[in-house]
């Protein structure tokens, strides 16, 4: 496959070219485990498949047609693709191969209990909202608003009479849309401002390297790192615009009364440009691809959920070595930070005044540790990834093995982890 798609006679394949034949192959592939695969095994070929493919591309984008950080990447819709076919999967398996009362309140209420149709299932990976960027979304959330009942069943959720309304309001996307098209306009002035004065290139320069003082190549790092965050910002807030703009992505109605237009968001810019832990940097930076992790293998692997957390999202992002420094040293930061939260936190919620300083503290310690963290992922290469954490003589990697080998660890046991289901509230009941 990739020697055809490399060398056909006459012209190159295009870009688009290439990914729609690698898109079209996928979906057949996996429809066909769809349609023949045993249900309660259906998942894991799914998720075997789509992977093992997605990961085939990436290597095929990057180490044989061209290694670059410009290289346009037909393997990023593939990525989405890759997670809905997954989600689907794993959604059906809930559905069909496993008992209600062993299913989270979540995982039943998205279980999907038909498999479905060739169109349907075309219609899901394929519509022209995501088929891009995305977002990843569930697929009983999609069939709602195709047949749409997407907006009336978030509706009847709420006890309208008790608001003074007599029937059900027609909430409109069009504030949403304008407010989410005017953050993507401000994102794009940022990324063509930003990104050119501090591009990632400069955390290499012989200045920064050899020169500058560990102070200054904090302050430096940190600064860099938010002048590549725009791009994000713009595709994903747009995405999310689209989805609005067709009807799709309305979430319900907030404590104030306002509708929400929020299902398919995946970012909330105040909560990470305020986050005063790693944790809740990480819940709010691409969310849908954290929830996507979440159902399809936090909850669900029996060792080790965090480390293979991590490990997946690597994998997923692709084969680029600075994608495993970034996520390996996540785990590190990860196990660390939480250990001093449980360790320290309860000492500064006595007053007002110490919550402050802890809040203050541990926001700056948490853009600092991300910055340090995602440099890789933006570097790509070994090289420089070396070289940069070399000049900051790996102090966070340092800082983070000690806290973990001389601070208590409270263990957290993976029966506390595991979402509740209805057959453990019986056996509580029991006891």
């Amino acid at each position: 496959m990739m020697s055809i798609l490399k060398q056909l006679p006459g012209e190159s394949l295009g870009i688009w070219e290439r990914y729609s034949i690698h898109l079209f192959v996928l979906v057949l592939m996996c429809y066909g485990i769809m349609v023949t695969a045993n249900v309660s095994s259906i998942h894991r070929y799914s998720f075997f498949v789509a992977m093992g493919y997605l990961t085939i591309c990436h290597i095929s984008r990057i180490y044989i047609f061209h290694y670059g950080i410009l290289t346009t990447d037909f393997s990023g819709p593939l990525m989405i693709v890759t997670q809905k076919i997954t989600t689907l999967a794993f959604q059906v398996h809930d559905g069909l191969g496993r008992r209600a009362e062993d299913l989270s309140a979540e995982q039943h209420r998205l279980a999907v209990k038909v498999k479905p149709s060739f169109l349907e299932y075309l219609s899901y990976l394929l519509n022209f909202m995501s088929v891009i960027a995305g977002p990843c979304n569930n697929f009983k959330d999609y069939i709602a608003f195709i047949e749409g009942r997407h907006i009336h069943t978030k509706l009847l959720e709420v006890n309208w009479k008790q608001r003074g309304f007599h029937s059900l309001p027609e909430p409109s996307p069009t504030r949403a849309v304008i407010r989410k098209l005017c953050m993507t306009l401000v994102s794009l002035l940022l990324f063509l401002t930003l990104t050119k004065s501090f591009p990632v290139t400069c955390l290499v320069d012989d200045w920064f390297v050899h020169k500058a003082n560990f102070l200054t190549r904090l302050c430096y790092l940190y600064i860099v790192m938010q002048a590549s965050k725009p791009k994000y910002y713009f595709a994903w807030t747009l995405a999310d615009a689209v989805n609005n703009a067709a009807g799709f992505g309305f979430s319900g109605v907030d404590k104030n009364g306002n509708f929400c237009w929020d299902l398919l968001s995946n970012l909330n810019i105040w909560k990470i440009e305020t986050a005063t832990s790693f944790k809740m940097y990480l819940e709010n930076w691409n969310i849908q691809t954290a929830t996507w992790l979440k159902r399809v293998c936090y909850e669900r692997v029996p060792w080790y959920p965090t480390v293979l957390t991590f490990v997946l999202s690597a994998l997923w992002h692709g084969v680029y070595p600075g994608y495993y420094f970034t996520f390996l040293t996540g785990i590190l930061i990860t196990v660390a930070s939480r250990t001093v939260r449980n360790n320290y936190r309860c000492y500064f919620l006595s007053s007002k005044a110490l919550k402050v300083v802890y809040d203050v503290v541990t926001w700056a310690a948490t853009q600092l540790a991300v910055s340090y963290t995602v440099a890789p992922f933006v570097m790509l290469a070994v090289e420089p990834t070396i070289s940069l954490y070399k000049s900051m003589y790996f102090y966070l990697h340092i800082i983070s093995l000690l806290i973990i080998l001389f601070l208590p660890i409270k263990p957290h046991a993976h029966i506390q982890r595991q979402p509740q289901t209805l057959n453990s509230v019986n056996k509580k009941k029991k006891d």
